[in-house]
């Protein structure tokens, strides 16, 4: 049997769909996120649909980028598959449709949505970061520190980081910001052998995708991992991974050290926020037709680099 990274074929050009928000009837809404809306279908497992709603600063803005949910769970797929021998997902591989109530579209659910195994989410978000940009930026600037890791003196944005770093942050609730904590609170938080396996696994998962990436002309400059636990307290990586939502993806020939890059994910939406007279508290200011236009083509141009 063919191993699965190379069963997945990605789509090349979604359709352009739009969902802002889903309506399954029928189906239990657990839990409606900045940009997923996750379904109990029974005990053991999930419907999570990726919407089309964009959040940046941890406010959901008031317009959408059509099909962004789509590009999103493809590109998840595809990492998915790629990393399982490294570390389980929780994709149970259920067709979507076959769980979808009676009447619905499926074909407006079937490329952003996917059935998954029910965990216990692990009560932080996992940060790997291998150059020196965004928050841990001005962290450093202010601090010589991230997360309470001491860097060497005179690093300048963007620069690589001497190896890889895991720099936890707290989950926000909505409308909140996440905040950068050290590896001592991570521990107090969900212990000691937890927080050892959520750091190995982070900086794992990472380390492999920066290598694959580079090797299609992409830097990933930092991302973020979520992990659950299964009831035998078998941990699973799971809701997205290495996407332009969780990730800071830079073109590898317009990488330049002293500056912020050009970058194929939301960064791009943030440098436009940052021209705003903005409190960065909801609600979120409109967003031009324009600045959607290119945002979503930096997201098709990521997924086709990557997975084409």
């Amino acid at each position: 049997m063919r191993p699965l990274q190379w069963i997945f074929r990605p789509i090349c050009e979604p359709a352009v769909s739009l969902l802002v928000q889903s309506d399954l009837p029928g189906l239990h809404l657990l839990h409606r996120g900045k940009v997923r809306d996750v379904y109990a279908l029974d005990a053991e497992r999930l419907l999570i649909v990726a919407s089309d709603r964009l959040s940046a600063f941890d406010v959901v803005l008031p317009d959408p980028i059509p099909g962004k949910g789509e590009l999103l769970t493809q590109l998840s797929n595809f990492w998915f598959a790629r990393t399982a021998a490294l570390m389980p997902n929780h994709l149970t591989g259920i067709s979507v449709a076959s769980v979808l109530p009676t009447g619905v579209d499926a074909t407006l659910y079937a490329q952003r949505s996917v059935v998954a195994r029910c965990l216990k989410p692990v009560p932080i978000e996992a940060v790997a970061r291998g150059y020196l940009a965004g928050s841990g930026w001005k962290d450093y600037l202010a601090t010589g520190r991230i997360s309470g890791i001491a860097l060497p003196a005179g690093l300048q944005q963007a620069e690589k980081l001497p190896r890889p770093i895991f720099t936890p942050s707290t989950k926000a609730a909505a409308g909140s910001h996440d905040e950068a904590i050290a590896f001592d609170r991570v521990v107090a938080t969900i212990g000691a052998d937890l927080a050892e396996q959520v750091r190995a696994a982070t900086l794992a998962l990472y380390s492999h995708a920066v290598e694959y990436a580079a090797q299609r002309g992409i830097l990933i400059a930092d991302t973020k991992f979520e992990f659950g636990l299964d009831a035998a307290g078998k941990l699973y990586v799971m809701d997205e991974m290495l996407t332009p939502d969780s990730s800071r993806f830079w073109p590898a020939d317009a990488y330049r050290i002293g500056t912020s890059p050009p970058s194929y994910d939301k960064q791009f939406v943030r440098d436009y926020l940052e021209t705003l007279h903005w409190n960065k508290q909801a609600p979120g200011p409109r967003i031009p037709p324009e600045v959607i236009a290119a945002t979503r083509a930096k997201y098709v141009e990521a997924l086709h680099k990557l997975t084409v």
